[in-house]
Order: structure tokens, then C-alpha cells, then sequence
């Protein structure tokens, strides 16, 4: 189970920075004034209370605490650079960094074999060729290959649907060029991902047949696509024991047909994802290296090579609507990806969301590793994030929860109760991360917050038939953006615009966020004022009271009844008071029920 973090109050100093150390009692007398400050700890209440309340708990119900001291409770890391917090590559440690991998899906094999030259020639060390149904035909593999270096630039198979028939067709493609294909090369066959997201079946043998080409051609065979669960909606944890269930079920599988367990090992790779939350994707992809190893230590494997982790960054965390905002997350993401030591980094172009990806975003794309690698020598130092107390105690706490649900998995009599197993956990997650996206304590910038409501979307040609589904976050915020409400609600605001605005602002926003439109009264000096600018904007049937408790209390109840009496159907207050209204909208409420109840209230 994760460890507590210690809480008792001392006077053991904590080095804040350098030449700066607090007492852990001053610290939390410093920061209990700043929140008492912001009314979120009582006066009563003991400054230590401040651990608790800055403290988050992540889906898999891991508690971060808000400042790593020396008195955590995490185990000897070991030095940075070794096993197994290396970057699990010798290819990768020669690139002086990740390797850069650009992905490829277009259908058009005209167009991918003018995207991967050019981003060959600018930057990407790899490619990653999505193949066959609704991706790159696999029939012209050898030809987008051409051009390739095989021998330098490692490629990448995914092909759920037609594995073996990829397979085939790359080791041709090798035999061709007659040379040996780069270090981190793969055919990419997962029979049980691809069963995950329902396009596939698990065959199991697919994986033998895999390792046979991979073995001739000096390729991996098998790739564990833990963003298979990641896709559907899992949890860090999940994630990470999804990917050790699957893995061992492929090494298992390999050995059982012949092949030695330090081969077998070999012939497999891992590919997770890398979302916005920079420090859990920094400690899953540490922790996912340590259960590896941990694993390959049981089977008996002496000196490992590590883990060969293919981090992405998150789809599921992308948004259609304001898609350059993608921009802001994909960096975030590629930058914890790095320091968590990735040996290959896909940086997904921001428009992935919206349809097939143009040549501007896939620059963006591709700069975006290269930045942080070659302007931010973000690479430069090995396992930078080892050591950092509050990192090692999340990468532990997240193991220890990830073995246990892998233990769980792995008990199951078959294959398919184990993917059962996985989809059950996957859905208490959804419905988890809902709840916290629907009350915007998980805000998604452009889409629960901030959202433009007029905005022109860039188009992009769809992507073909057989591309598998994605669990986007904001999905129900964006289905709403998708058919929006056609009549308005008046923004009764009260008083002047200093006193309005804020309140103002807040709903605005929140009835965007639900594809519905506003009309403000603007600065007004009473019940008349209002009522002359809700005439005007055609007696919407749906009315938003805003403005400060004062203008409320002076005249909020003699407002509802005058809008009432004038038309308005159904009446909101931005805030908490008793002026008569049906129903208000503060911080905190449920923002999903609530759209949805205006919107019926507006015949949308």
C-alpha cells in the first residue's frame, strides 16, 4: 500500500532552496496564515491541518503530498542513471536524448511518404506507421520506405487489425534494403490491445509468429500499447498494471514456444502515455521501469537491459475545440515524457483531435521534442527527476498500487476475465474522472473553462474507417459545443460593471462551456433599467441574476418577480441568496446537470 507521508510537526529543517531552510512548524505556520487568508483553514484550526488540505488524491486514491521532505517514507531510489531508472535504450543514450518519433495515419500513401521525408529532414530520428484499416496501406509500405534509412531511423508498425500481414510486408521491406534495422525498430504486434479497444482478437499466437520475423530481421516483435487502457479511460495505476498483465503475458507466451526469457524480453517494447499532469507521468514512467525490472528479476533475468519505453502524449487529454490550447498540453506532456526517461517521445500534432494532421502541426509537432532536447538540454542529465523526495514517494506509491492490481490481473483463470477485470477498473475510473470534470475540479481549458464560444475551427480532412475510438475528457462539454442552444440567456446583471463582473464573467463562461449564448443588460441602477434591457433582447425565457451580495439583498427579490411578471421562464442566480430564484450557479456545482437543465429549460 502507499506509505503515509509523516505529518507529526517538528523542528527538523526543510531546505527550501539553497541558503533558505524552514523548520517544519514555521513552514506550516507560514502557509496556514496564507490560507486563512483565502477562508480555507479556520482560525481554530491547527496549522498542521495544512498537509491535509494541500494535499490531492489521485484516481487511484494515492495522496500527493504538497511538499517532499526528508521524513517521507520511500525506499533507496539507488543512484540516477542505473538500473532501472536508465533511459532503457543504448540508441537512445547515443541520440544525447530521446528519440524524436513522429506518427503517421494518413491513408493518401502520397502524402505519408511526403511527411515522413520531411520530417525525416527536420528533425524526427523515427517513424511510427499506423497500417492498414483506416491508416497507411500496407500494400505501400515499401514504397513510403524508400526513402528511409532503416538502418538509422528506426520504423515503428502498428497494425491491429492485419499484424502478421504488416509484419511480412516490413521484413520485405528489409530484405530489400539488405541492411539491419535501427535499435528501438518493432513489428508493434499487441493481440491484446487490440482486443482492448475492440478491433482485434486475442490471438496470442500472433505474438509467436511476430517474434519468429523479428528474430530473422534483428527487430522487436511485440509491443505492450498500454495507452490502450490509457485511451479507454484508465487510471496511472491501471495503466501500469494493464502493461506488466500484458507483458508478462506476452513473455510467457514467447518462452512457452521456445525462446530463451532474456530473448524473449528483448523482442518486447512498451509504449505508455504521456499526459499534462507533469509529475504523475514523470513517476508512472519511473514506476513502470521498476516493475519491469522487478518482473524480469523474478523470471530469472540477469542484467537487464530495461525497459524500452515509446511514451505519447495523451489523446484522451486533447481537445477538439480550442485546439492550439493542445499546443500548451503537449509540451507539458513531451517534457514529462523526457525527465521521466522515454527512450522514444511522440509529440501528437494539436489538430490530432479534429482530423488528419496538416504540415504547420506536424512542425509544431516534431520542434517541439527538439526544443526541449537541444535549446532546454532537457536530456543532458540523467533520471533528472531522481532524488526529489516528493517524485520518489509518488513513483513508489504508484508501483506498490500498480503490483497489486497486476496481482489481481494475473489471478484471473483466463484471458478474457483478466480484460474484463481491466474494463470493470477502467469504468469506476471514468466515472471518477467525470464527476471531477462535470464539477471542474479537473477544469479543461477552452472546453469547462474558458471555452470560446464563437470560435472558427480549423478543417481537416477526417481520418478513414477502422481508427479506434478515444475517450476524450471533455466529450460531453464539447457534444453540447457541437449542438448549440439557440436562444440566449439574459444576464441580468445589477449595478455597476465593478459590481457585475465578476459574477458575470463566471456564468458567461459557464453557460459557453454548454454550447449557450448570453445577452447582458450591461451597468444598470435598478429593477426599471434591467427590465428595459430584457425587452429589448426579445424577453429571453431564460434569465442570469448577477452581481455582488449587496446589489442582491438590496433589490434582487424585487428584480425576480418584476422578470417573472415581464416573461422569464426560469430564473438563475449567480451566487448563494435568497432572492426567489430556481436555481443558482456558484463554484463547485455540477456543471454538466446544470447545462444540461438550462438547455432543456431553452428547448435545445
Amino acid at each position: 500500500m502507499p506509505a503515509e507521508p509523516v505529518s507529526d510537526p517538528g523542528s527538523v529543517p526543510v531546505p527550501l532552496a539553497e541558503g533558505f531552510e524552514s523548520s517544519r512548524e514555521e513552514w506550516e505556520k507560514a502557509t496556514a496564515a496564507v490560507l486563512r487568508k483565502t477562508k480555507k483553514l479556520t482560525d481554530d484550526a491547527p496549522d498542521s491541518d495544512v498537509w491535509s488540505l494541500l494535499a490531492t488524491t489521485t484516481l487511484d486514491g494515492i495522496s500527493i503530498t504538497p511538499l517532499g521532505t526528508t521524513d517521507l517514507q520511500i525506499p533507496d531510489p539507488g543512484l540516477p542513471g542505473q538500473a532501472p531508472y536508465t533511459r532503457g535504450s543504448t540508441a537512445a543514450r547515443e541520440l544525447d536524448g530521446w528519440d524524436n518519433r513522429a506518427w503517421f495515419a494518413d491513408p493518401d500513401p502520397e502524402r505519408t511518404a511526403s511527411d515522413v521525408t520531411a520530417d525525416l529532414e527536420n528533425g524526427v530520428n523515427s517513424v511510427w506507421l499506423s497500417l492498414g484499416t483506416g491508416g497507411v496501406p500496407i500494400e505501400k509500405l515499401a514504397a513510403i520506405c524508400e526513402p528511409v534509412f532503416i538502418d538509422l531511423a528506426a520504423v515503428v508498425i502498428d497494425a491491429p487489425h492485419e499484424p502478421i500481414e504488416a509484419a511480412e510486408a516490413f521484413a520485405a521491406v528489409v530484405d530489400d534494403k539488405a541492411v539491419a534495422p535501427a535499435p528501438g525498430t518493432t513489428l508493434g504486434v499487441d493481440p491484446i490491445g487490440a482486443a482492448l479497444r475492440g478491433v482485434g482478437v486475442t490471438d496470442l499466437g500472433l505474438a509467436v509468429q511476430a517474434a519468429a520475423i523479428a528474430t530473422r530481421i534483428g527487430t522487436r516483435a511485440v509491443t505492450v500499447d498500454a495507452t490502450a487502457a490509457h485511451d479507454a479511460g484508465a487510471s496511472d495505476a491501471q495503466e501500469l498494471a494493464y502493461s506488466l498483465a500484458t507483458g508478462v503475458t506476452y513473455l510467457r507466451v514467447l518462452v512457452e514456444s521456445g525462446i530463451d526469457v532474456a530473448d524473449a524480453a528483448d523482442l518486447i517494447d512498451f509504449r505508455y502515455a504521456a499526459t499534462d499532469e507533469q509529475f504523475p507521468t514523470i513517476a508512472k514512467l519511473r514506476a513502470a521501469r521498476r516493475l519491469w525490472h522487478r518482473v524480469l528479476e523474478l523470471s530469472g533475468v540477469v542484467d537487464a537491459a530495461g525497459q524500452l519505453q515509446h511514451a505519447v502524449t495523451s489523446r484522451p487529454m486533447m481537445s477538439r475545440y480550442d485546439p492550439y490550447v493542445n499546443m500548451l498540453r503537449t509540451t507539458v506532456a513531451a517534457f514529462a515524457a523526457g525527465v521521466g526517461g522515454a527512450a522514444a517521445v511522440t509529440v501528437l500534432p494539436f489538430d490530432e483531435p479534429l482530423g488528419l494532421p496538416e504540415p504547420f502541426s506536424r512542425r509544431i509537432a516534431r520542434n517541439t521534442s527538439s526544443l526541449l532536447i537541444d535549446e532546454s538540454h532537457v536530456a543532458a542529465v540523467a533520471d533528472p527527476a531522481g532524488g526529489a523526495f516528493a517524485v520518489e514517494q509518488l513513483t513508489d506509491d504508484l508501483a506498490r498500487t500498480a503490483w497489486q492490481l497486476f496481482g489481481q490481473i494475473d489471478a484471473t483463470p483466463s484471458l478474457e476475465a483478466a480484460l474484463d477485470l481491466v474494463r470493470a477498473g477502467i469504468a469506476e475510473s471514468v466515472s471518477t474522472r467525470g464527476l471531477e470534470i462535470a464539477r471542474r475540479t479537473m477544469p479543461l481549458t477552452g472546453v469547462s473553462e474558458f471555452p470560446h464560444l464563437h470560435e472558427e475551427m480549423p478543417e481537416r480532412r477526417p481520418y478513414a474507417d477502422g481508427r479506434p475510438n478515444v475517450f476524450r475528457y471533455g466529450h460531453e462539454f464539447a457534444a453540447m459545443r457541437d449542438a448549440r442552444a439557440d436562444a440566449p440567456v439574459f444576464l441580468a446583471t445589477l449595478g455597476t460593471i465593478a459590481q457585475h463582473t465578476a459574477r458575470a464573467t463566471f456564468v458567461t463562461n459557464l453557460f459557453a462551456a454548454g454550447g449557450i449564448d448570453v445577452v447582458v443588460a450591461g451597468a444598470t441602477d435598478g429593477v426599471d433599467e434591467v427590465l428595459t434591457a430584457y425587452r429589448e433582447a426579445d424577453s429571453p425565457q431564460v434569465v442570469c441574476l448577477c452581481g455582488n451580495d449587496a446589489t442582491y439583498a438590496d433589490w434582487g427579490t424585487e428584480l425576480v418577480t418584476a422578470l417573472r411578471e415581464a416573461g422569464a421562464q426560469h430564473v438563475v442566480l449567480a451566487g448563494s441568496a435568497d432572492v426567489g430564484a430556481d436555481t443558482t450557479a456558484a463554484a463547485g456545482l455540477d456543471a454538466l446537470a446544470f447545462l444540461r437543465q438550462i438547455r432543456q429549460e431553452l428547448g435545445a
